[in-house]
């Protein structure tokens, strides 16, 4: 990061020995964990001081989702003898939700507040061809940086100027005072399906597009089919479809309305008219505005920076570390954590009192109703690997035990066993507490537990995690190795 020219020199405002740019999840543990022994740091930051998932991710849309629970179970008890008038208070469902995610960002204040003001600079960063940071009235000169500045919704090319006050995104969604009548979501990915399910629990017309027939990026085609079993009552589904056009306009009554022409997935022209259209295209980090090439950083078509060290962040042998959303890896917060926290070990000196934790085995989960999972390998990465021979163990839960009591019964599990080691490689799922099921196999597959011995624990009855045992066993009769007898207790009764 240094520079000769003895003019850059004189115009340099403060020298450090660390800087992060960005203070998300990734940020604010880099930082913290690099100043426990770096006491020459640095951290700025443009916008709020919080994270994303506190205030515009997954905080508030588990608060949103909570409130759509509520509302579904009040509902459509009456297969239980419960019958009910329900009214939904939007403007009380919003005011809630903004007023618990303040209390959760409160947290987060506290904990920046805590941290001396010579060292928070809040403004934009961006770094020049002498690979200083320049930001407000500083020029700095860093020698070691840690790039976390996340990442922001992404909007298809003109879309925001046709559709003006009636775009919302996953940054702007939880500021609506009230809930509005309609609503179309485009795209079906994690953040569209949980709002999209979210809303029409509560009473919004919902309209779900999607341009290919997925959901949740499944990759499972069973367990995708399944999901869109699951779900698709809930909502009008247009999955396979492409939007044509799209805009504002004033309808009949001078109100401001959005609209979308598309083409269904049978080729047939639609028209859609309603309040808002909520943009869920994906999120895109923008580290190639920051100016990241000037650090000799290199990125690829998809800005994902090159020559990463998906452990700590670092970038080649550069003095560079790209963490959390804005390196693309896995755009997860547990993720963002354990790379935020790599990286502020490894710029301490020597090393010292660093922990690098390697890479957690991939997890994901969809909290719409019923969930969605994926943990380890993906069934197409299993695929590819020529050498590999598994097996699908599966089960439903259309009629597992406690399912059917707690009349949540749909949903379908695939573990991917390993018939070499009698190990779990994978799984995908969409069923209720698939939340818990996902963690039980993540650390198995962590852990390197053979399915023998996942077998050999207990599962109580009646439970819904009993299907897991339905699945493992399935896994164990399609291997060439012994297996746990079937007992007399079926996971069904």
């Amino acid at each position: 990061m240094n520079n000769d020219s003895n003019q850059t020199k004189k115009e340099i405002t403060r020298k450090v020995t660390v800087a992060v740019i960005g203070a998300g999840t990734a940020g604010q543990n880099a930082f913290r964990q690099a100043n426990n022994t770096i006491k020459n740091t640095v951290i700025i930051n443009d916008g709020f001081w919080t994270t994303t998932c506190v205030t515009v991710g997954c905080m508030p849309s588990k608060l949103l989702i909570a409130a759509a629970d509520r509302a579904h179970e009040a509902k459509y008890s009456e297969e239980f003898g419960i019958h009910s008038d329900v009214t939904i208070n939007g403007k009380q469902v919003m005011a809630r939700v903004q007023a618990e995610r303040s209390h959760f960002e409160s947290y987060l204040k506290k904990q920046v507040d805590s941290w001396p003001d010579d060292k928070k600079i809040s403004g934009r960063a961006h770094i020049n061809k002498e690979g200083l940071i320049e930001v407000n009235d500083e020029l700095i000169q860093a020698d070691k940086i840690i790039v976390a500045t996340g990442s922001s919704p992404f909007i298809p090319e003109g879309w925001a100027d046709k559709l003006g006050k009636t775009m919302l995104t996953s940054d702007t969604v939880f500021e609506l005072s009230d809930l509005p009548d309609s609503m179309a979501v485009i795209g079906a990915g994690a953040i569209g399906l949980e709002l999209a399910q979210s809303f029409a629990r509560l009473g919004v017309s919902v309209t779900l597009f999607n341009q290919n027939n997925r959901v949740a990026g499944l990759k499972d085609e069973d367990i995708n089919a399944k999901a869109i079993d699951c779900l698709g009552g809930e909502m009008t589904m247009n999955l396979k479809s492409s939007i044509d056009e799209l805009g504002a306009q004033h309808n009949d009554n001078g109100h401001l309305v959005a609209f979308i022409n598309y083409t269904d997935k049978n080729d047939n022209e639609g028209y859609w008219q309603g309040d808002y259209v909520l943009v869920a295209t994906g999120r895109r980090n923008s580290i190639d505005e920051l100016g990241v090439e000037n650090l000799g950083v290199e990125l690829d078509d998809k800005n994902r920076p090159k020559d990463l060290d998906i452990n700590t962040g670092k970038i080649g042998d550069l003095d560079v570390y790209i963490v959390g959303d804005a390196n693309t890896h896995i755009p997860l917060l547990h993720v963002s954590s354990d790379e935020g926290f790599s990286a502020g070990s490894s710029v301490c000196p020597d090393n010292s009192g660093a922990y690098l934790r390697k890479p957690a085995t991939p997890m994901s989960i969809v909290f719409c109703a019923p969930q969605i999972i994926n943990v380890g390998m993906s069934l197409p990465e299993i695929k590819e690997e020529s050498d590999l021979e598994f097996v699908i163990g599966e089960a439903s839960f259309d009629n597992q035990g406690r399912s059917r009591i707690m009349g949540v019964n749909c949903g379908l599990l695939h573990i991917y066993g390993c018939k070499n080691t009698d190990k779990v490689l994978g799984a995908s799922m969409v069923g209720p507490d698939a939340e818990y099921i996902a963690h039980i196999l993540a650390t198995a597959i962590t852990n390197h537990i053979t399915v023998k011995q996942l077998l050999d624990a207990p599962f109580y009855h009646p439970t819904i995690l009993e299907g897991l045992r339905s699945a493992l066993r399935d896994v164990q009769h399609k291997m060439d190795i012994p297996y746990q007898t079937i007992d007399t207790q079926k996971d069904n009764s």
